[in-house]
């Protein structure tokens, strides 16, 4: 691993930036790079990974059914879009960030972005509809729903580690 510390934060101009770099094997994808930057005055955070070797892009598809489901692994790069249908998307950009987790932290990564907007909702309406989104999570991780998720990547650098996930190639659009 390599680190470079007290590099010149893009947020806040001081010198409080760490730069992180690591190559990590895992199982059942390969090698990979691990980037990230996080500025220890501002809290500015970005984070990234990739695929040592090149990959076509790729849609990953899994249908979450009970509580062992939350430990399969996932690996999203900042590229990739992950769509809950029904619950939300998770768009690529310039903000977003790559990391490897497994279901149950994807679920409380979403959790978390509802529960801000829950706190941010002036109608009565979307309040609503954030706890009804909450009390849905929680039912999938307790095995008492299912959930579809879906990983697209442009780049071929995420993946949903499982037998039960579906692995197919996808037309990146043009812009």
């Amino acid at each position: 691993m390599e680190t470079l510390e007290k590099q010149p934060c893009p947020m806040c101009k001081k010198s409080t930036l760490a730069l992180i770099e690591d190559e990590k094997e895992i199982p059942y994808f390969g090698k990979v790079y691990i980037f990230s930057m996080t500025c220890s005055n501002c809290k500015y955070h970005k984070a990234d990974i990739e695929s040592t070797e090149n990959k076509e892009p790729s849609r990953y598809t899994i249908e979450i059914s009970g509580e062992e489901d939350m430990k399969i692994r996932v690996v999203k790069s900042s590229e990739a879009t992950v769509k809950i249908p029904h619950v939300t998307t998770i768009e690529s950009g310039p903000a977003a960030n790559g990391y490897v987790t497994n279901i149950e932290g994807l679920l409380n990564r979403v959790k978390h972005a509802i529960e801000i907007a829950k706190e941010d909702a002036e109608d009565d309406v979307d309040k609503t509809k954030a706890k009804n989104l909450l009390k849905k999570l929680l039912n999938v991780k307790w095995g008492k729903e299912k959930l579809k998720i879906i990983i697209e990547d442009p780049t071929g650098n995420s993946a949903i580690i499982s037998d039960k996930a579906v692995k197919e190639s996808f037309k990146v659009k043009k812009q």
